[in-house]
């Protein structure tokens, strides 16, 4: 629904974040609702994140023989952690602590964040039906997945889903190797080049005038009407939401490797992109689960897609949209064009993300090529959203009582390998002119 002036009005006495929102203005949110890890009432447990790590494990065989760019870590799907030194000297030159990049531009396969949902959620479809055809063990090698019966076998079953770009990607390169029929559906302003490479891989793209929620209702209407067919919910999805969270185990070690300390005097804060709030929903429970208290996570939303922030401030979770408030959903930012949050991980994010911050377009795309020339890092526009978080945050340092300088920052990049030459060049030389 569409609110009246009069209802939006008492939206924005009983919400006061909301005026600012509704302007399109960058805010920053503290989320009042906010839990302890010990207190929060979740669906889910660490129990359901060692699950999902032993299923990346059992298909590490087939990856490591179907993509080339995992042999060196043996079919393992996961980026590095980098420091960012001369981007912090440049761009946050009063922040205190240490600021890192997590690497997710360059996950292998999807190049992008959604390699870890969006990936895992076809695994595991793919192996519960070889289990259910008695065609598997999970004691098996998995590389059997590469031979040409399987491929035959999930040749009669279909994929669908909605996406924005990034997620279709993941979804369509592993579910076309693997042998299904999948479609990916997306709006119509999606960028070109992810479309062109779905198709190249295998995938059918079907293109919807209108925005994401559009192209997911559409996917999910057309593949649930095949009896063999399976739908990846952005909107509500388990399965993808423990793929993401399986990072958090992957980045304790990461930081024991770097000699990084996390405990009460040197917490983690996490600035992490949002689109639907899958990802960075289950980065965050997985987070919390591995470094309790100590873990302090702030979503970034674009100023014309704040519907995480419209749908916790409101505490009306998915049951809104930022359509339904007159804010055009439209942003450069092409995997955080989202109007309505996750149903799934929303209840969750409510409970544990610390607050929430907005971005414009503009800065996006001076952070990019800012962050090209200081550390010769190449992210897509959303992916650097992350980067200002630690100037956010300052006050909520004060009134937590936690010293910023022992503070490690983690700015979590989402995408950006897989994008032409060309169009970084367009996104460089447009970020250039505005710095």
């Amino acid at each position: 629904m569409v609110y009246s002036q009069v209802e939006i009005a008492e939206w924005q006495r009983e919400y006061p974040v909301l005026k600012n929102v509704l302007n399109l203005k960058p805010v920053f949110w503290t989320n009042p609702n906010f839990k302890g890890i010990n207190e929060a009432s979740l669906p889910i447990t660490r129990d359901d994140i060692e699950a999902a790590e032993e299923l990346w494990q059992r298909f590490a065989p087939f990856i490591e023989k179907e993509f080339p760019d995992t042999h060196e870590t043996h079919g393992v799907l996961e980026s590095p952690l980098r420091p960012i030194p001369h981007m912090q000297a440049r761009r946050l030159p009063a922040v205190e602590g240490s600021l890192y990049l997590k690497c997710d531009n360059e996950l292998p396969i999807a190049g992008s964040i959604k390699a870890r949902g969006g990936i895992y959620e076809v695994l595991q479809h793919a192996e519960k039906l070889a289990l259910d055809a008695g065609i598997l063990k999970k004691s098996d090698d998995y590389a059997v997945f590469s031979s040409e019966r399987f491929k035959t076998f999930f040749n009669q079953y279909s994929i669908g889903v909605g996406s924005t770009g990034n997620l279709g990607l993941s979804i369509g390169i592993m579910s076309a190797k693997l042998g299904f029929d999948v479609s990916v559906y997306m709006s119509e302003d999606a960028k070109r080049w992810k479309k062109d490479l779905l198709r190249e891989k295998g995938a059918h793209v079907l293109e919807y005038k209108g925005d994401f929620g559009k192209a997911i209702a559409a996917g999910r209407e057309e593949t649930n009407a095949n009896p063999k067919g399976y739908f990846v919910d952005d909107e509500d999805s388990k399965h993808l939401f423990l793929g993401y969270s399986v990072a958090a185990l992957r980045l304790e070690k990461q930081l024991q490797e770097q000699n990084i300390p996390v405990d009460a005097e040197h917490p983690l804060f996490f600035y992490l992109p949002c689109g639907v709030g899958g990802s960075p929903g289950g980065l965050t429970f997985g987070l919390k689960q591995i470094f309790g208290d100590h873990a302090h996570c702030f979503f970034v939303e674009p100023t014309h897609s704040p519907s995480v922030l419209i749908g916790l401030a409101t505490g009306e979770m998915d049951h809104v949209s930022v359509q339904d408030f007159g804010i055009d959903n439209k942003t450069e930012a092409d995997g955080m064009a989202v109007g309505r949050p996750s149903k799934f991980a929303t209840p969750i994010t409510d409970q544990l993300v610390s607050g929430i911050y907005t971005i414009d377009d503009d800065e996006l795309y001076r952070l990019l090529s800012m962050l090209a020339d200081s550390e010769d890092i190449w992210l897509e526009p959303s992916a650097t959203s992350g980067i200002t978080g630690p100037e956010h945050v300052l006050e909520y340092c004060r009134d937590q009582e936690i010293a910023m300088d022992q503070v490690t920052h983690v700015a979590w990049a989402t995408g950006g390998a897989l994008v032409p030459k060309n169009d970084m060049e367009t996104f460089y030389e447009k970020g250039k002119q505005l710095n």
